[in-house]
């Protein structure tokens, strides 16, 4: 196992990479649920909602295996893959929604949008396999590489923050605090136990207690439970109603005739340019939100090569397209290299044990769903929110005195959590560094990848949605 892994060589010990397996995917666990939730959008008095909503459920844990376990096997990188939030919501925007608002047969919807998703799985393929996505990767500017890092930082904790209530909706100013004064206990205990987590977890790191993320996440669920009164619901009735779903209308989805005809057909997606864009659209955010993934991952876990690029970016590209054809197969929405995985690397992960033990702990959910569920968001979002912390200190690598450096960084920093997509925060910085480039007179040939991307980002705001 250590000459497999290479545990040793990077390290590492197998107790590390065991927790920090188990921190992923207690970081990541909630995608099991949220992710049909947004594929369905809450529409569950809709015929047929109900169905898809079990057949994704099925269908996001075997395309969180397959992903996971090829990074574990195959890249041997300490990474994880899930269903990816946003694009999920696309998926229901672009063919559920439709369906359910004109009346039509919202499966039909569903399997159809699955079409799409393995075509642009397709594409990430044959992309990876060329070399044209680690070619993409490379050609970045470095103000943007080393932006990326600090740009996820600063989302995983909003999302963190989001999650428990810490950071909630405003009508006024968009966002604010929690409200505590005046509040309910049930209401606000969730934002001031996590808050207690992330505090819990600062000190044991500082006191270099090791697998500091993992016990303030079961430290923290203790808390939460006797804090709030609550026993974990074991609710095991129902196991098999998905399994029946998922292999009546979600891995058969894509092999149907009815679904391509569907697929192409005004009807339903509405035209071939809007399969063309919505194709595009889903390859674009793929193929971003996984290279800001894994330069992140790769650079908090000091697994970048000379040039700043992450070891073995070829094998990890490849591990992710294989994960959104295989995910789209099952029945399920683009799979992308999923951002929380930073935490294992927290929590001293530098191998594909990490991943091994994480794609276990989701294979389990298949039959015991009930687990996902027992650790709360109050526990897990401490964890995401010290990983900002972690990660935001590459920022300070930027070149902040050059404004062709600045601009572009500081784009892909606040981007990335103000318009919720890695994909966006990149794209409006590489937008943002061809014009400076260009307009100063530094444009050199060097800058023709970047350019490119610039301009398909710039087709991707005006014709896409997301």
């Amino acid at each position: 196992m250590d000459k497999f892994f290479k545990i040793s060589e990077r390290g590492s010990t197998v107790k590390t990479e065991i927790i920090a397996g188990l921190t992923t995917f207690f970081a990541m666990a909630y995608i099991i649920v949220v992710n049909p939730n947004q594929i369905v959008g809450f529409s569950f008095d809709v015929p047929g909602v109900p169905q898809i909503w079990n057949a994704v459920y099925i269908a996001s844990i075997v395309a969180a295996v397959i992903g996971t376990l090829l990074y574990a096997l195959y890249a041997k990188m300490p990474f994880a893959q899930a269903c990816g939030m946003g694009l999920n919501s696309f998926f229901f925007t672009s063919f559920v929604l439709p369906q359910i608002v004109s009346g039509n047969d919202v499966i039909k919807g569903y399997q159809a949008g699955l079409v799409i998703i393995l075509l642009s799985g397709i594409i990430f393929l044959i992309l990876s396999v060329t070399g044209a996505r680690s070619y993409i990767a490379k050609a970045m500017p470095e103000c943007i590489k080393k932006a990326i890092p600090a740009g996820i930082g600063l989302f995983i904790a909003f999302i963190g923050f989001q999650n428990v209530g810490i950071i909630q909706a405003n009508q006024y100013t968009l966002v604010q605090f929690v409200k505590i004064n005046g509040a309910k206990w049930a209401d606000i205990a969730p934002a001031i136990i996590a808050l207690l987590g992330f505090v819990i977890i600062a000190v044991l790191t500082k006191l270099k207690v090791k697998g500091a993320v993992l016990i303030g996440i079961f430290a923290t669920t203790v808390i939460y439970y006797l804090a709030t009164w609550q026993l974990p619901n074991f609710d095991l009735t129902s196991v098999t109603a998905p399994f029946k779903d998922f292999a009546e209308i979600g891995i058969t989805g894509v092999f149907k005739a009815e679904s391509w005809k569907n697929a192409f057909s005004g009807e339903m997606i509405g035209g071939i340019f809007s399969v063309i864009m919505l194709i595009i659209t889903f390859c674009l955010v793929d193929m971003f939100d996984t290279i800001g993934t894994l330069y992140g991952a790769a650079s908090e876990a000091g697994m970048l090569d000379e040039s700043g690029d992450p070891v073995d970016i070829d094998k990890s590209m490849a591990c992710d397209s294989i994960a959104t054809v295989a995910g789209s197969v099952c029945g399920t929405s683009t799979v992308t290299t999923f951002v929380e995985c930073a935490s294992g690397v927290a929590a001293g992960g530098r191998t594909g044990l990490t991943s091994l033990v994480t794609s276990i702990c989701f294979a389990l959910c298949l039959f015991l769903s009930p687990i996902a569920s027992i650790i709360p968001a109050a526990a897990t979002a401490p964890a995401l929110i010290f990983v900002g912390v972690l990660m935001l200190k590459n920022f300070s690598k930027v070149d902040m005195e050059d404004m062709r450096s600045a601009v572009p960084a500081f784009l892909t920093l606040v981007m990335m959590p103000l318009t919720y997509s890695i994909a966006n925060g990149i794209g409006i910085g590489s937008i943002a560094y061809v014009l400076i480039t260009l307009f100063t007179g530094k444009y050199s040939k060097k800058d023709i990848a970047v350019t490119i991307i610039a301009l398909l980002f710039v087709c991707k705001f005006i014709f896409g949605a997301i």
